[in-house]
């Protein structure tokens, strides 16, 4: 999990949960302050991001730890209709648990399938890089380029 930030400038509220101001969400999960509110605007929060009395935005941990959630999705390739679709699913609470396994699943499979393309790429990377050594070590590097193509 990414370090916690103690620079809060956003209210507590004895036996409140903490709340962050949008820097310190930023300066946790990495995303700029603009992709902040790209995510809000696009209806990516389970829950409407708060304001406080000056209209500044006030998240909490909850909504910290779903931007990690939604993050991984997107790292993995989940596009962001799907992640919305699924935040749907979530906010209407419970009874559609089916539904968000299902886009779980589907997700799940897609990434299957980039693991076994990334597998098939670090083969044969892997066996390029025991033909350099061998060849290196051999002193027969020399031999490994040629202006036609090889198996090698």
């Amino acid at each position: 999990m990414l370090a916690d930030m103690s620079t809060s400038n956003a209210p507590e509220v004895a036996g409140a949960p903490r709340c962050l101001g949008i820097g310190d969400v930023a300066a946790r999960t990495g995303l700029s302050v603009d992709t902040l509110r790209f995510y809000e605007r696009e209806g990516l929060f389970v829950s409407p991001v708060r304001r406080d009395g000056s209209g500044r935005r006030v998240y909490t941990e909850n909504d910290v730890s779903w931007l990690e959630f939604c993050l991984r999705m997107r790292a993995s390739g989940m596009p962001l209709t799907t992640i919305r679709e699924y935040v749907d699913l979530v906010r209407q609470g419970p009874g559609n648990e089916q539904d968000r396994l299902a886009v779980l699943h589907a997700h799940e499979q897609h990434v299957r399938a980039q693991l076994r393309e990334l597998h098939a790429c670090l083969d044969l990377i892997t066996h390029k890089v025991r033909v350099y050594e061998e060849h290196l070590g051999a002193g027969t590097a020399g031999s490994l380029w040629s202006s036609a193509p090889t198996n090698r």
